[in-house]
């Protein structure tokens, strides 16, 4: 019999509506189960706690297999908007959070919520441009000593 898994450190590096709820959906449930969860955000993940840019993701359409459109369609023009769209719209009919309410509820079972602070310096944030629940900008040395004996999920 395995041992029950105590915590779980995620890392969210994409910054579009798919590449943020598997995530955040694997820190609420492992919240709700009782345990530890730390979410790292780094490189475009950041979007989804950028105060002025996590309530607009979206939906990458070029390149994105799991569409099951050829790309060439998804670089036609407002693709990414109609695929948006119809993703938002199954996200509020199955009364899933908002990413901006997921953040806020995940942070209030009290998971770490931490930036990355390569991808902060690279892109020239601060702590003033991320959303109040991020409750540092860290290296990935201190991603580590916080995730240390739990598994670590990239996504």
């Amino acid at each position: 019999m395995s041992e029950p898994i105590e915590k779980v450190s995620i890392i969210i590096s994409k910054g579009s509506l798919e590449g943020v709820y598997p995530g955040l959906i694997m820190a609420n449930g492992a919240r709700a189960e009782g345990m530890d969860a730390n979410l790292f955000f780094t490189f475009f993940g950041m979007d989804a706690i950028h105060k002025k840019r996590w309530g607009n993701m979206k939906v990458a359409t070029v390149g994105n297999p799991g569409l099951h459109i050829p790309t060439i369609i998804g670089i036609i023009p407002g693709m990414s908007a109609i695929a948006t769209k119809m993703m938002s719209s199954k996200i509020k009919k199955l009364d899933f959070p908002t990413i901006p309410e997921f953040v806020e509820m995940i942070a209030d079972t009290g998971a770490g919520i931490y930036a990355c602070l390569a991808s902060a310096d690279l892109f020239g944030f601060t702590k003033d441009d991320l959303v109040d629940q991020v409750q540092g900008i860290i290296t990935v040395g201190e991603f580590y000593e916080k995730a240390a004996g739990g598994p670590i999920i990239f996504t």
